[in-house]
């Protein structure tokens, strides 16, 4: 292994082997000089530590929330029916925790600029940060032209394609989220601080109607669990005549609806290197997520089923709409319950759903292939950042395949693109398996060498068996995501398939590739670096809280402040 250029670990950086870790100490030897592998310190990579602890649990439930839970809703519900949707949203709500867990203890303890790609490469296997940093690249330089063009779907709720091109509304929302990003971190965050807030706004306004619909506040008629009991909680789904098998069938289809719902959680992974204070406001963020998905997730789920059956016509011709407010199973209610306007005003808050998921997606991208370069696994030019801590070059690249969102304008070139969609998806399964085997790894190596829980920032609750639980569930959600498409006829969804399990082997091929190319091997558990570039971030640590505390002692905490902190700042 090559040791040249890297900041290498002293005899007071090792643990005395008490498990006290006030007797652990760390060398400060080459800080200016060396560049440590996934951690950039110099003043021309380096990123900026812009992103504040609201900031940081803001976009951890931004990237939670979106048109997975308006939208995606409405086909799980018909297709399975409200008990299924509600036990799938839940089961998946609580993996989903478990990866946001084992991700927040390996960056709790070490906050590399290079994100979960960095620990992968770190802590289980180089070509293993290789293949997940860039199948992660690729997924979100697809996502984000895709959630232009539903942005323009959007919009076509109010003025048809006949009488605005999409392609307008693609452009200015491209140079919007591109402005954005550009002008750095600190606008980044505030700027998603208030689309996320303003989400959260929306998703318990949600909730409080359905509930006033589901107790009959809006047409006199208290629904109740009415469509519970008829036409029933469970639908069957494709084995229409074995009806227990078909109910299995439909609960398991939306299974992996529930999972590609949750899908961007993990971005909170990738803000650790803006992160200020990273090793509280992270375990923070992941903690609150659990009761976020419990609150936002869990409960609209299970009002949506009180207020429309499943059978309904109109949610079966909702299933059939574009991504504009037609398609929203909350809309489907509104109109059940013959309340106007209200569907327009959705809608509105649809677009804003959507813009904020393109910018956050460009956002991604850009940390992503940055990480990708600071791991050493792609060309340098893409860490090297400008003055506002931004990687401009990282940025223009990815912010360059947004164009790919005209491909949409046209009719004859929208199939493809949807193929494109449909293969990057699997990517986002794969990097929860990636993030939960690179745990395994790194509990292991832990053990191995006398690293107690005591000793850790923060630890997973479930610790390595909540990992391995994940694991099972991820592996085989991925494995039947397209189970539908061995029944019926072959020659219509021999593409479906195609499309949807090629991700997989492209993701095994990068990493077998890189290993018969680079001659690279597993980290064994007794070799794993876990503090190399360590003492830069406590002393980093050190630092703020030290001018945290100045700037306490000069401004007391008013009261205001304190009764957001302790009792609102969960849900905003």
């Amino acid at each position: 292994m090559d040791h040249q250029g890297v900041v290498h670990r002293s005899a007071a950086s090792t643990p005395s082997g008490s498990g006290d870790k006030e007797k652990i100490t760390y060398s400060d030897m080459d800080l200016e000089q060396s560049h440590v592998r996934g951690i950039e310190t110099s003043a021309e990579t380096a990123l900026h530590r812009g992103l504040k602890a609201r900031h940081i649990t803001m976009i951890a439930i931004g990237g939670a929330i979106g048109t997975g839970l308006i939208i995606g809703t409405g086909k799980a519900l018909a297709q399975a029916g409200p008990g299924s949707i509600f036990i799938s949203y839940s089961i998946v709500g609580f993996v989903v925790y478990l990866v946001m867990a084992a991700l927040g203890e390996m960056a709790a303890w070490l906050p590399m600029s290079a994100g979960f790609t960095g620990y992968a490469s770190r802590f289980c296997d180089p070509s293993l940060g290789f293949a997940l940093g860039w199948t992660y690249w690729i997924k979100y330089i697809i996502v984000t032209p895709n959630q232009l063009t539903a942005a323009a779907l959007v919009i076509s709720y109010w003025l048809p394609r006949e009488r605005v091109n999409p392609g307008v509304w693609i452009a200015i929302f491209l140079v919007a989220i591109i402005t954005i990003n550009y002008f750095g971190i600190r606008f980044f965050g505030e700027f998603e601080f208030w689309l996320s807030s303003f989400k959260v706004v929306v998703i318990v306004g949600v909730i409080l109607l359905s509930l006033v619909i589901a107790c009959g506040g809006a047409d006199g008629d208290p629904k109740g669990f009415r469509y519970w009991r008829d036409p029933g909680a469970f639908a069957p789904y494709i084995e229409k005549d074995n009806k227990s098998w078909g109910q299995f069938l439909g609960f398991w289809s939306t299974m992996v609806t529930a999972t590609f719902a949750y899908l961007g959680t993990e971005l909170v992974g990738v803000t650790v290197g803006e992160a200020q204070n990273p090793r509280k406001t992270i375990p923070r963020a992941i903690r609150l997520t659990f009761y976020r998905i419990v609150f936002f997730y869990c409960i609209s789920i299970l009002l949506i089923g009180m207020c429309v059956p499943y059978n309904s016509d109109q949610l079966a011709f909702a299933n059939k709409s574009s991504g504009n407010a037609n398609a929203s199973p909350f809309v489907v209610a509104i109109k059940l319950a013959n309340i106007p306007v209200l569907d327009h005003i959705l809608n509105a808050c649809i677009l804003l759903f959507v813009f904020s998921a393109a910018n956050s997606d460009l956002y991604i991208a850009s940390r992503t292939l940055y990480g990708l370069s600071s791991d050493g696994a792609a060309p340098s030019i893409f860490r090297k950042t400008n003055a506002n801590g931004v990687p401009l070059y990282s940025l223009l690249t990815s912010a360059a395949f947004g164009l790919l969102a005209f491909l949409n304008v046209s009719d004859n070139s929208k199939d493809v693109f949807t193929y494109f969609v449909n293969l990057t998806t699997i990517f986002g399964l794969m990097t929860w398996i990636s993030i939960l085997v690179t745990h395994i790894y790194f509990i292991r190596a832990r053990r191995a060498q006398n690293l107690t829980n005591d000793m850790m920032p923060y630890t997973a609750p479930l610790g390595i068996w909540g990992s391995y639980g994940a694991l099972t569930m991820c592996c085989i959600i991925a494995l039947t995501k397209n189970f539908d498409v061995f029944t019926g006829n072959w020659n219509d969804k021999y593409k479906t398939f195609i499309t949807g399990y090629l991700g997989i082997p492209i993701y095994l091929v990068l990493i077998f590739g890189h290993k018969l190319w680079t001659k690279s091997r597993g980290i064994r558990a007794h070799e794993c670096d876990f503090y190399t570039g360590k003492d830069i971030i406590d002393r980093e640590e050190e630092e703020f809280l030290a001018a945290k505390a100045a700037e306490r002692a000069a401004k007391p905490e008013k009261a205001s402040a304190a009764f957001y902190r302790r009792f609102v700042s969960w849900l905003f």
